[in-house]
């Protein structure tokens, strides 16, 4: 990698590209943002995109893609059956994992979904280091459950582990004698786990793993949808690899899994998805579940022109100087917040910056939904659509009762070549004015609250008059800027 020092004091993330194609972007001021929110039933997945400075959401579907990426598309073969464009994917995916199956499909979820319908039963379980949303409902849906068996440390909010998602090989075989090996559906492993700050696994862990899943004979899934960042802090932290190439630590991950499945609106910055497999037994099992779900074979829901973008984006993520850039203005953005005193997850993860919101708002009760709320005031204050990942992201239990989550966070995802670093100041900015005035801020209460992923579409309240007063707060710090 490119080590790139500036003769002057400040150490800034330098690009390794260039910016080609821009978008105007529009910052509403703050009481259409206010008006805004509201409409939204507080939930910033209801936004409308056109009252949206700084789109924080997520990284899935909308990274930029590379000049290579857009030429590649002008190629695609759409044939229904026996694609031209489907080969190449093949044959990419089968060059990188050496694995001789795959079944594509149109986004991860739906990988999900056809393994929870083929490996998961009433009463299997699943041990993960982490569980994601989708993930975990595809598996309670087909009657299985989910053991969480992240390292300690992955729950320390503040920490230098350099790898706080890796899964603890005790808690493992723990599972294993609690529940025997003939109730294990699989073991699954996530590159970068979403819900804990973007936290990498080491390869020594997942080699760790696969000799407890040789042990009793399990299988051993990976999902490979933030992979990119998993490497890079690979090749970054883990001594044993810092002289390998990022092909060769991907093959190496790769050569200790059964089944790897991602979501290219992630890895390989297209949209789409996949599985790759091992075992042709069970590539027959899950095969036919593509064309009943997701499309015929060669193209599993996919456009072909993405799946073009998809096949050089792969090769792309194999390229150092282009999996960096979205951990290093993490990095840079997570460095500034703690100089200001902000509590943010460290060290630094993939994906984006993630707010402690449990300690931000500490006042908050977790039952009001602290990560929410402070999604919908930096909304607010600086027109930044950020995610809520905590207690709103969990489901309730079946008796009602809220489930808590280990963490209440706020994810400030990063997409891959998107913003600037004027950009991702501004967005620190205005977290250091919010956090000045943090106690203005007050609860949600649900409104509309669907029973399954309420995260995605339901509708709060705030608990008091709390957003106006944050309003003309802004209003008397600010004057008239936007």
């Amino acid at each position: 990698m490119a080590k790139v020092k500036f003769f002057g004091e400040e150490s800034i993330p330098l690009e390794m590209h260039k910016v080609r194609i821009v978008q105007k972007l529009n910052l509403p001021p703050v009481e259409r943002r206010l008006e805004a929110i509201t409409e939204a039933g507080n939930n910033t997945f209801l936004l409308r995109n056109a009252d949206v400075f700084m789109d924080m959401l997520t990284d899935s579907g909308v990274n930029a893609m590379s000049d290579q990426q857009l030429a590649a598309m002008m190629i695609a073969d759409d044939s229904y059956a026996g694609s031209a464009t489907y080969t190449r994917l093949e044959n990419k995916l089968n060059e990188i994992f050496g694995m001789p199956f795959f079944l594509p499909a149109h986004q991860g979820r739906a990988c999900e979904n056809i393994l929870a319908q083929v490996l998961v039963s009433p009463g299997s379980v699943v041990p993960m280091n982490y569980h994601f949303t989708t993930t975990k409902a595809h598996i309670t849906l087909n009657g299985g459950t989910v053991e969480e068996l992240v390292a300690d440390a992955g729950l320390e909010v503040v920490s230098v582990h350099p790898f706080k998602g890796n899964m603890d090989v005790a808690k493992l075989r723990d599972v294993i004698g609690l529940h025997g090996a003939d109730k294990i559906a699989f073991v699954r492993m996530e590159a970068g786990t979403n819900l804990i700050g973007g936290q990498p696994f080491s390869v020594q862990n997942l080699a760790d793993i696969r000799r407890v899943c040789d042990e009793f004979g399990l299988m051993l899934v990976m999902d490979a949808s933030l992979l990119a960042d998993n490497l890079h802090f690979i090749k970054e932290r883990e001594e044993a690899c810092k002289d390998l190439s990022i092909r060769e630590i991907t093959r190496r991950m790769a050569d200790l899994c059964d089944v790897i499945y991602f979501s290219a609106r992630k890895l390989g910055c297209a949209r789409g998805g996949g599985m790759c497999i091992r075992s042709e037994e069970l590539y027959r099992r899950m095969r036919g579940l593509v064309p009943l779900y997701e499309g015929f074979l060669t193209y599993g829901g996919m456009s072909v022109r993405e799946m073009e973008a998809l096949t050089v984006g792969l090769e792309e993520t194999m390229d150092e100087e282009v999996i960096n850039q979205g951990p290093q203005f993490i990095g840079f953005m997570v460095d500034e917040l703690v100089k200001r005193g902000i509590p943010v997850i460290t060290p630094a993860g993939g994906l984006g910056c993630h707010i402690n919101a449990m300690q931000f708002v500490g006042h908050i009760p977790q039952a009001q939904y602290p990560a929410g709320a402070l999604a919908s005031a930096l909304y607010i204050a600086g027109g930044i659509r950020g995610m809520e990942r905590g207690t709103l992201s969990e489901q309730r239990e079946p008796d009602g009762s809220e489930l808590f989550a280990n963490m209440e966070l706020v994810r400030l995802a990063m997409p891959r070549r998107v913003f600037t670093l004027s950009q991702v100041k501004y967005a620190v900015d205005r977290l250091e004015w919010l956090y000045a005035n943090r106690r203005l801020i007050g609860g949600l209460v649900f409104t509309e609250e669907p029973e399954i992923l309420r995260f995605f579409y339901g509708r709060l309240a705030p608990v008091s008059d709390w957003q106006n007063e944050l309003v003309a707060q802004f209003r008397k710090d600010f004057g008239d800027s936007l």
